[in-house]
């Protein structure tokens, strides 16, 4: 299999097979690869560099960050970005926060009504997506410039392989400086980076000296770096298993590494092998590329808590518009459709249905959400928060014979103009009859 993927002037080409070849004018040449990667002149070939070098990118307090930016006026203030407060009686959450408000305690996902308690006197605004999407393409402009093998983790943060890449910028440091050095000269933001020969040291890293940091943890020295650090460190421990540790006097990575991993086993499953790989430095995911995004998800919290059906039928055809036109945009559709459902007290349920065609289709998507929804016993209980995901992603241009029989290009067509008015006019400038402001 052969994937091509312009970018800009550049272009890169990728071959999975375990021996493929490239032609180009005059002789061709045969390359035992997995992937090969041409960049302008030049070309590399992932598994030339037998050292791992993986980068995790994260954007200093972002949203915050970002309006800081672009009024003077907030800089030093306690800026805190997310939900109206409602004078400490409204709903909803913290997006992000500056590191001024993070000194009285605030933090992301905090509800919005303890964020004004702390800080009553912060400044509260309200999430501009528009902007800050329009900020984070330019952020990710700038990864690519570095190298194609980014794994996006979300709008502000990513994770970068630059394994083959770091020799054509002077050695992964000078690549990881270099990337800081952009992102503050072309959109006045500070990043953090951390660089490891594993994803979860490189993520941890990047947090140990916000804002603005850079920090390195050699193959060398990867157990001492991982060893002293409390186990909530450890990428994908949960509340429930952190707790189940520490009442085993589990406390730090280092304490979890020397455990029996069969006991880790008849503790958590598959899970412990994992956290034991994880604790003693063993962790070979890949960074997995933008195409390989695993899904396209959207949801949205009530003013209150309701049980008016229409009221949620209404958000959830608006998800599934949300939903329909991000994953048009990223050029995906998907099989796999899951309902989140969170009731007043923070129980939080999903439900999944999997078809048998793939489509981005918000009709097909409202069906499926609609028809989860009404199958859900919500046992009396208001319903605080709904959301909608897709998965089991395929490229939308797959169009072959299994597939043909059931594309409708007139609501592929119908959906396609939708797009354009709402990307001209605006999200709220056309919506179907089901549609409910929320």
């Amino acid at each position: 299999m052969r994937r091509y993927r312009p970018y800009k002037n550049k272009i890169y080409i990728c071959i999975t097979p375990k021996r493929g070849v490239f032609k180009q004018k005059g002789p061709s040449f045969f390359v035992p690869a997995k992937r090969i990667y041409f960049y302008g002149d030049s070309a590399y070939n992932t598994h030339m560099s037998k050292e791992r070098y993986i980068a995790h990118v994260d954007m200093d307090a972002f949203f915050a960050a970002i309006e800081q930016r672009d009024d003077p006026g907030l800089r030093g203030k306690p800026v805190i970005v997310g939900a109206d407060p409602k004078g400490g009686k409204g709903r909803g959450v913290v997006s992000t926060c500056s590191y001024e408000a993070r000194k009285f305690g605030i933090h992301s996902a905090m509800p919005i009504s303890i964020a004004y308690r702390k800080c009553a006197h912060g400044i509260f605004l309200p999430v501009d997506a528009e902007k800050y999407s329009r900020v984070s393409h330019k952020m990710y402009d700038i990864l690519y410039d570095f190298t194609p093998e980014i794994e996006p983790i979300s709008i502000d943060e990513a994770f970068l392989d630059i394994s083959a890449s770091h020799h054509l910028f002077g050695g992964p440091q000078k690549l990881c400086q270099s990337i800081k050095s952009r992102i503050k000269d072309d959109i006045g933001l500070t990043a953090s980076i951390g660089l490891a020969p594993t994803k979860m040291a490189a993520k941890i890293a990047s947090d140990l000296k916000k804002p603005d940091g850079f920090v390195e943890v050699a193959e060398e020295n990867l157990l001492d770096f991982l060893r002293p650090l409390d186990i909530s460190k450890l990428w994908g421990l949960g509340a429930k298993s952190e707790r189940l540790l520490r009442g085993m006097n589990i406390n730090t990575v280092g304490d979890l590494a020397k455990m029996d991993i069969n006991e880790l086993e008849d503790l958590f499953g598959k899970n412990g092998a994992h956290f034991w790989n994880l604790a003693n430095g063993i962790d070979e995911r890949e960074v997995e590329t933008a195409c390989g995004a695993k899904s396209v998800s959207n949801e949205v919290t009530f003013d209150s808590d309701t049980s008016d059906k229409e009221k949620i039928e209404g958000a959830l055809m608006l998800l599934c518009e949300k939903v329909s036109s991000r994953l048009r945009q990223d050029g995906l559709k998907g099989k796999t459709i899951t309902l989140k459902i969170r009731l007043q007290g923070f129980y939080t349920f999903t439900r999944a249905v999997t078809v048998e065609v793939p489509n981005n289709f918000a009709d097909v998507l409202y069906k499926e959400a609609k028809r989860l929804y009404n199958r859900f016993d919500t046992k009396g209980k208001r319903v605080r928060l709904v959301g909608v995901r897709v998965s089991n992603l395929f490229p939308a241009s797959l169009q072959n014979s299994l597939f043909e029989k059931y594309t409708d290009k007139k609501i592929e067509n119908i959906h396609k103009a939708v797009d354009k008015i709402k990307e001209k006019f605006g999200d709220t400038s056309i919506h179907r009859a089901t549609q409910m402001e929320i």
